[in-house]
C-alpha cells in the first residue's frame, strides 16, 4: 500500500491530491520551485522538497531532481498531477525504475497515446473515428485547418489557419509555444471543423481488464483553444452519448488502459464526431465528473495503483443532477487574454459548501492555488482556481455558479470573473447552443459587469469609505464628519485611476449631520444620491430611491468596491503628484514580466499599423506586441532571448 504520496506538480492540483490522501491517511510531499516557496499547496504538505530555480525547466520539467526529492523524502509513490510531466512516458518508466509506484497508466500507454499522429493511427484500426490529419505542410491544400502540438495538452500550441500564406508561421509558432511548454516542438496539422464541440468521455482502467466510461463532458466554451467552462453531463441525445461512450472504451482497450483517462472528441454540427486525443492523465475539470457521479476520482487512481480492480460504484456508475466548472484566471480578456501577475490581496467566494471534495448536496465546490496574500508570478499557467456548481439541474447550477462568481471578492490582481458571468447568463449558454466559437460570436460577454455609469458610484463609495476612515483613525474630534467646516467651504476632493487607467474626479461635502451636503463627479452621473451610511469598509447609499451596500477595502493606495453591479479595482490619484519622466512618442511597453522570444523587423524598417514586431511570453503563452500606427522603427532596444520587466520599453516607433 502506498504511505507516502509525492505530487510532482504544484498549485490546485497538488492541494486536490493532498485533500484525498489525508482523507486516506498518507503522508504527503510537495516539490516546489523558489517561485512557490510560500504557496499554500507547500504549506499543506507534509513534506516539502525545494527544487532549485523559478521556471518549469529548471524545476518541474527535471526528472532527475523529482526522483532526488522523492527519495530525500521517503516517498514511495508519485502522482504527477496534469500538464509539466504527467503524460511524459519516460518519466512514468523512471519512476517505475526507481522502485516507486506511479500513480497513472503505464508508461507503454502514455507513449503510445502521447505523439497524437501515431494515436489517431493506432485508434482508427480499432474502429474510432478520425480526422483527415498532416505531419508535411506541404501536403495540405484545403483550409481551414488547426495546427496542434504532438505532445502536452491545454491547448499549447494550437493555431488556426484560414490561408496557406499565414501556415508557415503559425507552425513556427505552434513549435515554438509547445517546446517551451512540454519541451517537445512536434507539431501536425488536421482538417478544421467549423463550429465543432468538444465533448470528452471520461474513461477508467484497472489492472484486471476493466476498462469503463465514467460520463461524459462538454467543454466547448475555450479562449485560445483552452476550456474555460466545463460541465457534466453535455446536453447530447441518449444514443450519440452512448455511441460516444462505446468509443472511448475501445481507445482505453487498444492500449490496454489503467488509470484516469480522457478521451476528447470532435462534434460536428451534423452529429458526426472524431477522435481528437487521449489525455493520459487527470483533467483539469475532473471535478464535475466527480459531483455528478459521487465517486473520488483521485482515490480510484490510488486503488488502481495498488492493484486493486475498481470498485461496483465506478463499474457501473449513477449519474446525477448536473455540474458546471469555470476556470477563474489572471488575465484580462477585453485585453486579448494579458495575463495578470501580482499580489492577490483578496480571494473570497461567498457560498462555498466544500474544498476539493464531494458536496453535501446541491451547491459550490472551490478547489484554489491561491488564498489571500497569494502573489501571481509570470512563470506558470493563469489559472487561479476551479469554481464548481452542482444542482438538480443545469439551470439551477448555472444561476447558483453565476451569483457566486458575481459576488466573489477578487482583489489585487485582474481576472476574467466578469467575462465567464456574462457567459454563465447569456440566453446562448442557456439554451446550450455551444461550440468552440462561442466567445468569437458573441462578444458582448467581453463587457465588464459594472457598466460605465456605475464607475463613477463606485468612485464616490472608495472616496467616502476613505472619509471615513480618516475620521476614525483621527486623535481628535473623531466624531466630525470629514472635511466639515463651521462657514460654507470647498468640498473635498478625491482623485482615482480607474480600470482603463482613465481618471475619475470624487467632490463631495458632509454637513455636521454626517449628511452628504453635495457632491459630483466627473464623468458625471445623473442618478440622485443620498448618504445612508459610511464607514472604512462599507458604504450604504441611496441610489434614486433604492438602497445599495458597497464593500470597500484599500491596500495602500489601491481602492476595491464591489458592489451589486460589479467590482472595480481604483488607484487613488496623489493630490501633488511626482514629476515622472515622459516615454518618447510611438514606445510600445511589456504589458508583465517576460521574455522576447524572437524580434520580427528592424530598426530603420517601415511599418503598418498591426504589424507583428516581436513576440513576448509570459505565462507559458505567446504574446504578439504589434504596431500602434504607420511608422519607422526606431528603436529595439531588447533582442531575442531578453527578460523585460512590466514598463520596459520594447520597441519605438515614429509615427508617420
Amino acid at each position: 500500500m502506498i504511505t507516502r504520496l509525492l505530487v510532482a506538480n504544484r498549485g490546485e492540483i497538488a492541494r486536490r491530491v493532498f485533500a484525498t490522501c489525508r482523507a486516506l491517511g498518507i503522508d504527503t510531499v510537495a516539490v516546489h520551485s523558489d517561485a512557490d516557496a510560500d504557496a499554500p499547496f507547500v504549506a499543506e504538505a507534509d513534506h516539502a522538497v525545494r527544487l532549485p530555480g523559478k521556471t518549469p525547466v529548471e524545476t518541474y520539467l527535471r526528472i532527475d531532481l523529482v526522483l532526488d526529492a522523492a527519495r530525500r523524502a521517503g516517498a514511495d509513490a508519485v502522482h504527477p498531477g496534469y500538464g509539466f510531466l504527467a503524460e511524459n512516458a519516460d518519466f512514468a518508466q523512471a519512476v517505475t525504475d526507481a522502485g516507486l509506484t506511479w500513480v497513472g497508466p503505464p508508461a507503454k500507454a502514455i507513449a503510445a497515446m502521447g505523439d497524437k499522429v501515431e494515436a489517431k493511427a493506432l485508434l482508427a484500426e480499432a474502429g474510432v473515428p478520425i480526422l483527415p490529419t498532416w505531419t508535411d505542410a506541404d501536403e495540405i491544400t484545403d483550409f481551414p485547418v488547426l495546427v496542434k502540438a504532438s505532445a502536452g495538452g491545454g491547448g499549447r500550441g494550437m493555431r488556426v489557419v484560414r490561408d496557406a500564406a499565414d501556415l508557415a508561421e503559425a507552425v513556427a509558432s505552434a513549435r515554438r509555444e509547445a517546446a517551451a511548454a512540454f519541451g517537445d516542438g512536434t507539431v501536425f496539422v488536421e482538417r478544421y471543423v467549423e463550429r465543432g464541440r468538444h465533448v470528452e468521455v471520461q474513461i477508467f482502467g484497472d489492472r484486471h481488464g476493466t476498462v469503463v466510461a465514467l460520463g461524459e463532458r462538454e467543454c466547448s466554451i475555450q479562449r485560445r483553444h483552452q476550456k474555460i467552462v466545463e460541465e457534466a453531463p453535455a446536453v447530447v441525445p441518449a444514443d450519440l452519448r452512448r455511441r460516444l461512450h462505446e468509443a472511448a472504451v475501445a481507445a482505453g482497450r487498444a492500449v490496454d488502459y489503467v488509470g484516469a483517462g480522457t478521451v476528447v472528441f470532435l462534434l460536428a454540427p451534423t452529429g458526426e464526431f472524431f477522435f481528437l486525443e487521449m489525455n493520459t492523465r487527470l483533467q483539469v475539470e475532473h471535478p464535475v465528473t466527480e459531483l455528478v457521479t459521487g465517486l473520488d476520482l483521485v482515490r480510484l487512481q490510488l486503488l488502481v495503483a495498488e492493484g486493486e480492480p475498481l470498485p461496483e460504484a465506478a463499474v457501473h456508475p449513477m449519474t446525477r443532477g448536473h455540474a458546471i466548472e469555470v476556470r477563474l484566471c489572471a488575465e484580462d480578456p477585453a485585453r486579448g487574454w494579458r495575463p495578470a501577475t501580482g499580489a492577490l490581496h483578496r480571494f473570497a467566494v461567498p457560498g462555498v459548501a466544500a474544498e476539493f471534495g464531494p458536496l453535501p448536496g446541491p451547491g459550490l465546490r472551490l478547489d484554489s492555488g491561491v488564498v489571500d496574500g497569494s502573489t501571481v508570478g509570470v512563470h506558470y499557467d493563469s489559472m487561479l482556481a476551479k469554481l464548481v456548481a452542482w444542482g438538480q439541474t443545469r439551470a439551477e447550477a448555472t444561476r447558483a455558479l453565476a451569483g457566486a462568481l458575481a459576488r466573489a471578492e477578487l482583489h489585487g490582481v485582474t481576472t476574467n470573473r466578469d467575462l465567464l458571468v456574462r457567459v454563465l447568463r447569456s440566453p446562448a449558454f442557456g439554451a446550450a447552443e455551444l461550440d468552440t466559437g462561442f466567445l468569437d460570436r458573441h462578444p458582448e460577454v467581453f463587457a465588464p459587469l459594472l457598466p460605465a455609469d456605475g464607475l463613477p458610484l463606485a468612485a464616490l463609495a472608495a472616496a467616502l469609505a476613505g472619509a471615513a476612515g480618516r475620521r476614525a483613525a483621527a486623535p481628535v474630534l473623531a466624531g466630525l464628519p470629514s472635511g466639515w467646516r463651521n462657514v460654507p467651504a470647498l468640498p473635498q476632493v478625491a482623485r482615482f485611476a480607474g480600470p482603463g487607467d482613465e481618471e475619475i474626479e470624487v467632490r463631495y461635502r458632509l454637513d455636521r449631520a454626517g449628511t452628504l451636503a453635495e457632491w459630483s463627479t466627473r464623468p458625471a452621473t445623473d442618478a440622485t444620491v443620498g448618504l445612508v451610511e459610511a464607514a472604512p469598509d462599507r458604504v450604504l447609499l441611496d441610489v434614486d430611491g433604492v438602497r445599495r451596500a458597497y464593500r470597500v477595502r484599500r491596500v495602500g493606495s489601491a481602492v476595491f468596491v464591489d458592489g451589486p453591479d460589479g467590482a472595480a479595482g481604483l488607484a487613488e490619484l496623489p493630490r501633488f503628484p511626482e514629476p515622472t519622466a515622459e516615454l518618447a512618442a510611438g514606445s510600445l511597453v511589456a504589458p508583465l514580466p517576460g521574455a522576447v522570444t524572437r524580434v520580427h523587423v528592424e530598426v530603420g524598417q517601415r511599418v503598418a499599423a498591426g504589424d507583428l514586431l516581436l513576440t513576448l511570453e509570459a505565462m507559458k503563452l505567446e504574446h504578439p506586441v504589434l504596431a500602434p500606427t504607420d511608422g519607422v522603427v526606431a528603436e529595439l532596444p531588447v533582442p531575442a532571448g531578453g527578460q523585460v520587466d512590466t514598463g520596459a520599453v520594447l520597441a519605438v516607433v515614429d509615427p508617420e
